[in-house]
């Protein structure tokens, strides 16, 4: 092959990359562009005035493509499926109790993003600025609103792998003062201190008393529900295969997902209610892999979030284990309820 051919074949290969990238970017940048534009048939968002206060609301992430997309909306929820007050608010991971709320945020920058979280108070005016040390994916507040809590990925990107690092965070709403990853408590398993290097711990939940939580630790390939006391800043396993709990407004029952054996290893997970008394577990009627935080709507009902055709929708199940799942709203995820 002459060096002539060969300069003819390498310029027709630059030039065939490059017109792959520039579709690619073009395709991109109107897949972009259409998301800014409502979608027919989506639901009707319209700008107004959104509190953490009140009774009788449900707030979340609106992800239905158009101006609003990402903000904080608010529904009666009454009818989750309804109209939506947008905040003007962005998150990416949204929670609120008692007048207090955790919004974690992406800052775009030129080359990559970076990430934070806020508190917010009642008016959704931010508190307190964090920075995040990599991708949020899960946020709570506790039910006084003392306390805020932050899990983010800070290698890999999915808990259904096993690649993956986790940073836990807590932080006292008014103090400012923050604890920045849970690793820094002393774990307790099986009665003795317990240490590992590969400790990762996410998916706080808060109880009513400012002082107990619980989480998820994962350590030597399993993963175990802790329950954490602030002021000893101490976590002690309760039960394993336990992830993203959630717990009862009576402090009685965790909600969570749990690894079933025989499923892919992409979506492995079922939801579960764990009774802390006696250790007893309950399947739910959700049958798809939930990869979610749930949210308690009540005593009785289960609120989380399955992939949708904007993202996310957000669906509800009892919480004994009866009845059928059921989509309340689509376009929507990070579900929170006010009152």
């Amino acid at each position: 092959m002459t060096i002539r051919n060969r300069v003819l074949i390498l310029v027709g290969a630059v030039a065939v990359l490059a017109a792959v990238g520039l579709a690619s970017v073009l395709h991109a940048s109107a897949r972009a562009d259409r998301r800014d534009h409502a979608q027919a048939g989506g639901p009707r968002v319209t700008p107004g005035t959104v509190a953490l206060t009140g009774r009788g609301v449900m707030e979340f992430r609106n992800m239905a493509w158009g101006p609003h997309r990402d903000e904080i909306v608010s529904v009666p929820a009454s009818d989750p499926s309804g109209p939506r007050t947008a905040s003007g608010v962005k998150c990416l991971r949204f929670y609120t109790a008692s007048g207090t709320g955790v919004c974690l945020q992406a800052v775009h920058g030129p080359v990559s993003d970076t990430y934070r979280a806020l508190i917010l108070d009642a008016r959704l005016r931010t508190v307190h600025r964090y920075d995040v040390p990599g991708i949020p994916s899960r946020a709570r507040v506790s039910p006084t609103g003392r306390f805020a809590a932050w899990t983010a990925f800070v290698g890999g990107d999915s808990y259904a792998g096993t690649n993956f690092s986790t940073r836990a965070a807590i932080v006292d709403t008014r103090s400012g003062e923050l604890i920045p990853s849970l690793e820094a408590f002393r774990v307790v398993r099986d009665g003795h201190t317990y240490h590992a290097a590969d400790a990762n711990f996410w998916g706080v939940t808060f109880a009513a008393d400012d002082r107990t939580f619980y989480a998820t630790l994962a350590t030597q390939g399993k993963t175990y529900l802790v329950r954490g006391d602030l002021r000893a800043r101490t976590v002690t396993t309760v039960h394993t295969n336990v992830e993203c709990p959630s717990l009862s407004p009576d402090g009685t029952r965790i909600a969570y997902k749990k690894r079933v054996a025989g499923l892919p290893k992409d979506a492995p997970w079922h939801l579960y209610v764990l009774d802390l008394r006696t250790l007893r577990e309950t399947p739910l009627a959700e049958s798809r892999s939930v990869d979610d935080q749930v949210v308690w709507r009540d005593a009785h009902t289960l609120v989380y979030a399955l992939p949708g055709d904007f993202g996310a929708d957000l669906y509800t199940v009892p919480a004994d284990g009866s009845g059928a799942p059921r989509r309340i709203a689509s376009a929507a995820v990070s579900a929170a309820y006010v009152g």
